[in-house]
């Protein structure tokens, strides 16, 4: 088995790339060639897929959220798709963390090595694709007020002062949300689209949320009233945690779409590239991946 390795090198404060000979050396004793290619700026790691997706039988992305978010959008719309495996090398590396992989790139490696292999669901909307999440208002308005440099210095903490920053001055919008089981018009300060249970390295908003149902969790939440929010993240993963009478709207779904007045960026796996309207759907079992201890 061919395997190419996709590393931006400027994952986790550049600590990824320290140790990419041992990990190359490491996957050489399981498939018969194994190939480096380093990112130099964002989109080359797409135009790297696309030269070689149809000479390879794996393809892992080495790096954080952003980078495993590009490279799903080179190769979710191939029509043979390598398998995919995730090195984690990023702030919150959420979806990695849903397939169990150790974020301890050393010990991750070893998990690729063993090959257990699942089809997980991919998310489209419009023309992207996304693993973990689809989300507008407070979702993309935290994402935008992380500071410059909080990454670095707080890692997954920079998303939680951001948070900190942001809910005060959160605004409701009016939404339009269609889809065959709910409909919903009126006013929401987020709409959040999960497929993968984590959210900045957290289980606790996204935790019912299985990327093998072939299903879109959708939450609407209508206001930011302190209460229900907290009963909200403090509600244990495989329970109930929406009531469609609060303010905190929940249902599942295979296609939806979305509207918003004003118009909204859209936070795509913490990627914002579009803005509303949009129609969201999910693509069952999509993609092969190697996983970890799930």
């Amino acid at each position: 088995m061919k395997v190419a390795v996709i590393l931006n090198p400027n994952a986790g404060n550049k600590k990824l790339i320290e140790s990419i000979e041992l990990i190359c050396d490491r996957l050489k004793t399981a498939f018969s060639e194994v190939k480096l290619y380093e990112t130099e700026a964002p989109g080359h790691g797409s135009e790297i897929v696309k030269e070689i997706a149809s000479d390879v039988d794996v393809i892992i992305g080495a790096g954080g959220d952003g980078t495993i978010y590009e490279l799903v959008n080179a190769i979710a719309p191939l029509e043979q798709c390598p398998v995919f495996a995730i090195l984690p090398g990023g702030t919150c590396n959420d979806f990695s963390r849903a397939i169990g992989m150790n974020q301890n790139p050393l010990k991750a490696v070893e998990q690729i090595i063993a090959q257990k292999k699942i089809a997980v669901d991919v998310g489209k909307h419009n023309q992207q694709y996304f693993l973990n999440f689809w989300g507008i208002g407070l979702v993309a308005d935290v994402s935008e007020n992380i500071l410059e440099d909080g990454k670095e210095k707080f890692g997954k903490f920079s998303y939680y002062m951001s948070v900190g920053r942001t809910i005060s001055q959160v605004e409701p919008f009016e939404v339009e949300v269609d889809s065959d089981e709910t409909t919903y018009e009126g006013e929401a300060v987020m709409v959040l689209i999960g497929n993968g249970p984590f959210l900045g390295g957290n289980r606790a908003v996204l935790g019912n949320c299985s990327f093998q149902d072939g299903l879109l969790d959708v939450y609407v939440v209508k206001q930011m009233a302190l209460e229900p929010l907290i009963k909200w993240l403090q509600t244990a993963p495989g329970e109930e945690q929406m009531d469609p009478t609060s303010q905190l709207l929940h249902f599942k779904t295979k296609r939806v779409t979305i509207d918003a007045t004003p118009q909204k960026t859209v936070d795509c796996d913490g990627e914002k590239e579009t803005t509303t309207p949009a129609t969201i759907s999910v693509l069952p079992h999509h993609l092969d991946m190697y996983v970890g201890n799930m």
